[in-house]
């Protein structure tokens, strides 16, 4: 079969981004070659391909590119830059990382999407009602990572009598140590008890689809369409930037994480061991099993299986864990 050949107007346009595309990249090398040499700390805002957004020392954001070498950098980073002549910078190096939130992508390859988090704050509602199997997911990830964990009960004035399932889930996780609150954007119920939460931490909002995120990020940020409006504006990128992980900076002190990315959720976890120690309320009997290899399954002495038994483990948990096990293909 001939290949189509190319009118004029096509190979002229062509030309043209081929043209845009090496000048572009030309002007990026030409930045990274001319910068001073002052060091200047900075904090990641958002990353929208090869362009960065960084809060400088006193908060003003800054249009950088940073070289290749330098890996994955992500929203949370702190790096260290230099300024350019025509007023954006360049990051020479991304500080050590006092943790780093990665999921899977497709490909079953790590991707990371948060920096420097201190705490995941697990967004729930009545209406969509959770998706308990997914609650514990990102439960059992916080505990991979070390990260605090708060769940948010947004919409609680729906909660209504029927509801006794939905709070009896969440006393349970109040009971093995979780904090939870009980929130209501329209009522403004719980506001204050989420701001004492969040200040001085760097967080992240996670939840499924539906929940509320976006109402919560208004609450707490009374100065959104500013840090928004001065986001797009210092990158360039109009609205496009904030659907990407976006840090913004709380009046009471600390930071908040938003990440249209990470409403849905896969454990980034190899092993049953590691799995093991995503439910806190597991430790006391890990070790205990009969059998050193028990899988927690139908074996006979299984240590989990009679704690659920005599009321110790919730007995949803535990199945749920047999899922994510599953999951892993290691039963």
């Amino acid at each position: 079969m001939s290949r189509r050949r190319l009118t004029r107007q096509q190979k002229a346009r062509i030309a043209a981004i081929r043209e845009k595309r090496l000048h572009q990249a030309q002007n990026g090398a030409d930045k990274l070659a001319r910068h001073d040499e002052t060091p200047r700390f900075g904090t990641v805002v958002v990353r929208h391909g090869r362009s960065l957004v960084i809060a400088d020392a006193e908060r003003r954001l800054v249009n950088c590119q940073f070289r290749q070498n330098l890996g994955d950098i992500v929203c949370g980073d702190n790096v260290i830059w230099h300024s350019t002549d025509d007023g954006d910078g360049v990051v020479s190096a991304v500080r050590e990382r006092s943790s780093l939130l990665s999921r899977p992508d497709y490909g079953g390859h790590e991707k990371p999407l948060a920096a420097n988090l201190t705490q995941l704050v697990v967004v729930a509602a009545p209406s969509p009602p959770p998706t308990g199997y997914l609650l514990d997911q990102y439960l059992a990830a916080a505990e991979q990572f070390g990260l605090r964990t708060i769940l948010v009960i947004n919409k609680s004035d729906l909660l209504d009598g029927d509801d006794e399932q939905f709070l009896d889930r969440f006393e349970t996780y109040a009971r093995i140590g979780y904090r939870v609150l009980h929130v209501s954007t329209k009522q403004h119920t719980g506001e204050e008890q989420l701001r004492s939460c969040l200040k001085d931490e760097s967080s992240i909002l996670v939840g499924q689809s539906g929940v509320g995120k976006s109402s919560l990020v208004n609450m707490l940020l009374p100065d959104l369409d500013i840090q928004t409006g001065a986001l797009s504006s210092s990158s360039g990128l109009g609205k496009h930037t904030t659907s990407s992980a976006t840090l913004y900076f709380l009046p009471q002190g600390g930071t908040l994480i938003d990440s249209p990315g990470v409403r849905s959720f896969r454990l980034l976890i190899s092993d049953r061991a590691q799995l093991e120690q995503g439910f806190r309320e597991f430790a006391p009997f890990l070790g205990h099993c009969q059998f050193s290899d028990c899988r927690h399954e139908q074996e006979p002495g299984c240590a989990l299986t009679q704690a659920v038994e005599s009321g110790k483990i919730a007995g949803w948990r535990l199945n749920h864990f047999r899922l994510m096990a599953q999951a892993l293909g290691k039963t």
